[in-house]
């Protein structure tokens, strides 16, 4: 994949956190007034900025998340400090998210500072040189700032639906006096919306390859290292979403993981008996399996690339 279409990937996506909330936001505002456009339209930037500055606060919450003090962990510390220096950023604070799945996120906001979270299953599942081509990948979302420019590419169809979603409610009041233009006109704000969601979705994907990139960039042997860690990722995840009661609440700010839990299934289906000792074994069997035309229609609709063609991109990095 070129390197133009890799920078783009800077835009990154939390669309879908923001427009869920803001759907029950708008709902709530149609049913309690009766708001000009323009207003709903300054509310709903008004609160999606405010969201994303208490949103660490809410992912902390979620998924239990604790800072790691120093003298716990001494070596990751070091890990961190060094990685950041060589992406030439100020070093986040290190979190630990206690949830079952091995995985990793980078979030943050101006109130509550940049952050790195690790889980605990990436840190029981993983060893600890795939754990630092993942932490590569984390700071690459961080240098590439895709929090904050995913929240201005999202408020703009964010916007538009709701608008749509206005134009739609306010129909039912002007059935008398024909209120199909009306209807329509919504219908058309929320079909482009639905576009442009499209497109982040496809920023987002690209975001990952880009952060993979600085991984290897940053990782010495980073190829490898983030392959086999990227392949066990999936591998651990597809036998701990048989526990459904315990990974259910993962999906709310799955677009932050390093891997799409949801997806695990598919992505897995070539690695069910293979050792997972194997670390090298586990990665040339994803390779080896052929994308289908289900996968691509898949991936369409997701956050993450396609577990084939991300390794694939990595094998010929390095």
């Amino acid at each position: 994949m070129s390197l133009w279409k890799l920078r783009l990937s800077m835009v990154g996506t939390l669309a879908i956190i923001i427009g869920l909330s803001t759907l029950f936001f708008t709902v709530i505002l149609s049913l309690m007034s009766s708001l000009s456009l323009i207003t709903l339209g300054i509310l709903i930037v008004a609160f999606n900025i405010f969201q994303w500055l208490i949103s660490p606060y809410i992912i902390d919450a979620l998924y239990r998340v604790r800072e790691i003090p120093e003298h716990e962990n001494p070596k990751l510390h070091e890990t961190v400090e060094n990685l950041s220096r060589k992406s030439g950023i100020k070093k986040p604070r290190l979190m630990l998210a206690q949830i079952p799945i091995p995985n990793a996120f980078a979030y943050g906001s101006p109130i509550a500072g940049n952050r790195v979270a690790v889980t605990d299953g990436l840190l029981k599942t993983l060893e600890y040189e795939e754990v630092e081509a993942v932490i590569g990948h984390e700071l690459g979302h961080l240098k590439h700032k895709d929090v904050q420019i995913m929240m201005f590419v999202s408020i703009l169809p964010a916007i538009l639906y709701f608008i749509g979603f206005s134009l739609m409610l306010s129909m039912y009041g002007r059935r008398r006096n024909g209120g199909g233009g009306t209807a329509l006109l919504g219908i058309g704000f929320m079909i482009f919306s639905w576009i442009l969601n499209m497109f982040i979705l496809y920023l987002s994907r690209l975001r990952e390859y880009y952060a993979d990139r600085h991984s290897i960039a940053i990782v010495d042997d980073g190829p490898r290292k983030l392959s086999e860690g990227l392949a066990k990722i999936v591998h651990a995840t597809r036998n701990a979403r048989r526990n459904k009661k315990k990974t259910q609440q993962l999906n709310a700010f799955k677009a932050l993981f390093i891997a799409d839990p949801d997806r695990a299934e598919t992505d897995s289906m070539t690695l069910s008996h293979v050792s997972v000792s194997s670390d090298q074994k586990l990665v040339q069997n994803v390779l080896s399996r052929k994308i289908t035309t289900m996968d691509r229609i898949v991936e369409v609709f997701s956050t993450h690339p396609n577990l084939v063609k991300r390794l694939r991109a990595l094998q010929e990095l390095g």
